[in-house]
C-alpha cells in the first residue's frame, strides 16, 4: 500500500478493510518515516505493531 492510501483510508469515515500477512486490523497512523504504520488486530486485543505499509493489503 502506498502512504497516500494509507492517509485517505486514515481520513474516511467509511469502514476500510485492510489485512497485514493476512489477519484483519485497523490502521491507527502513519508514522513519521512515511513507510511504516502503526496498526492493531480487529477484535478485542488492543496490542499495537508497528509495520510496513507495503505488506499492507486492502480488501476490496
Amino acid at each position: 500500500m502506498e502512504a497516500n492510501r494509507v492517509k485517505q483510508i486514515l481520513s474516511s469515515t467509511a469502514e476500510i478493510g485492510v489485512t497485514y500477512n493476512g489477519v484483519a486490523v485497523w490502521i491507527d497512523k502513519l508514522n513519521e518515516d512515511g513507510q511504516t504504520a502503526t496498526v492493531h488486530l480487529r477484535g478485542p486485543q488492543e496490542e499495537r505493531t508497528v509495520v510496513d505499509i507495503s505488506e499492507l493489503k486492502e480488501v476490496h
